[in-house]
C-alpha cells in the first residue's frame, strides 16, 4: 500500500470519526483524516488490513462496523458494491446500530441510487444523517488527497461533513437530495467510457498509420482534443502499459449501475452500452485487473 501524499491540512476541529472499508481508496482516505488531526477508528473485513492501518497512522481498529461507529460523530464508508454496503451498515453489527441520534453516516462507495435512498431512509428512522458521496480521481487522487466528491443529501448534513472530508478532497459538492451523488457519479463514468474508447481508437489509428503517437499526443493535447485521459493515460497506452489506475472489473460494475438506471429512467446510452461490451472483450483477454485504458488492447 503506497504512503499517502504530502498535503497541507486546513485547521478543522478534531472530530471522532470512523472509516469502514480500507481498500485502495479507503486506506489513504482514512489516513488523511488521521493526519488532519481527527480521532479515527477503522474497520475492515480483513482484520489484518485494519491492524496495518492503525500501526501506520496511529488510530484504532474495531472488530465490527458497529463497534467502529460507537462514539463517532461521523462514519465514513467505502466498500465494494450495494450488498457490501448493506452488510456494513444494516443489522445487529452494522454501523447504524452503533450511531447515536444526531450523528452522520457518509458513503463513498460507488453504488446504486436506490441503495443510497434505502440507507438514507434507514438512517433517518434512527435520527442519523446520511450523505451519499461517491468519489472520482482514482487511487492517485486518494493517495494525494485530491478527490472530487459528488454528494446527495440535505444541506445541513453536507455542511457538517464537508470541512472534515476536505482532508482528502479538492472538491466536495452537493448535487441534490439523497441519491443525487450516485447519479452524478454515473454521469462521470459515462463520460469516461466514451473518452477512453475515442482515445483508444485514435491511438490505434495513428499507430496503424505509422505516426509517432507520443509526438501526436503532444501536439493535439494543446488543442480541442485535450482531456485528462489523454494527458494521464495516452502515453501509457502507446507503451502498452495498463498496470495502474481503475480496474476493468470495477468499471464494468459501475457501467452496470449506469445501464440499470438508464433502463429505469428511460435515458438512451447506446455508446455506453457498446463500450461496456468492449470492456467484456478486455476481460476475455485476461484484463480484469488492467487499467480502464486497456480498451486499446482489443484494437491491436
Amino acid at each position: 500500500m503506497p504512503s499517502i501524499g504530502t498535503r497541507d491540512y486546513d485547521t478543522v476541529p478534531a472530530t471522532d470519526v470512523a472509516f469502514i472499508g480500507l481498500g485502495v481508496m479507503g486506506f489513504p482516505m482514512a489516513g488523511h483524516l488521521a493526519k488532519a488531526g481527527h480521532r479515527v477508528t477503522v474497520y475492515n473485513r480483513t482484520a489484518a488490513k485494519a491492524r496495518q492501518w492503525a500501526q501506520e497512522f496511529g488510530g484504532r481498529h474495531a472488530p465490527t462496523p458497529r463497534e467502529a461507529a460507537a462514539g463517532a460523530q461521523i462514519v465514513f464508508m467505502c466498500v465494494g458494491n450495494d450488498d457490501d454496503l448493506r452488510s456494513v451498515t444494516l443489522g445487529e453489527d452494522g454501523a447504524l446500530a452503533g450511531l447515536q441520534p444526531g450523528t452522520l453516516l457518509v458513503d463513498h462507495t460507488t453504488a446504486s441510487a436506490d441503495v443510497a435512498r434505502e440507507l438514507h431512509a434507514a438512517a433517518t428512522a434512527r435520527q442519523v444523517g446520511f450523505v451519499d458521496a461517491p468519489v472520482s480521481g482514482g487511487q492517485a487522487g486518494a493517495v494525494n488527497g485530491v478527490l472530487t466528491v459528488m454528494c446527495g443529501g440535505s444541506q445541513a448534513d453536507f455542511d457538517r461533513v464537508k470541512p472534515v472530508a476536505m482532508a482528502y478532497a479538492r472538491a466536495f459538492t452537493l448535487i441534490g437530495e439523497a441519491g443525487a451523488g450516485q447519479l452524478a457519479k454515473m454521469v462521470n463514468q459515462i463520460c469516461i467510457a466514451g473518452l477512453v474508447q475515442g482515445l483508444s481508437e485514435a491511438i490505434a489509428f495513428g499507430q496503424h498509420a505509422g505516426l509517432d503517437m507520443k509526438l501526436v499526443l503532444d501536439v493535439i493535447s494543446k488543442g480541442a482534443a485535450q482531456s485528462w485521459q489523454m494527458e494521464n493515460r495516452g502515453y501509457t497506452m502507446v507503451d502498452d502499459k495498463f498496470d495502474f489506475g481503475f480496474a476493468v472489473d470495477w468499471m464494468r460494475k459501475d457501467l452496470s449501475l449506469v445501464l440499470d438506471e438508464a433502463r429505469r429512467n428511460g435515458a438512451r446510452v447506446p455508446v455506453t452500452a457498446l463500450v461496456d461490451q468492449f470492456y467484456a472483450d478486455v476481460q476475455r483477454l485476461g484484463g480484469n485487473r488492467w487499467d480502464t485504458s486497456s480498451l486499446i488492447k482489443r484494437l491491436r
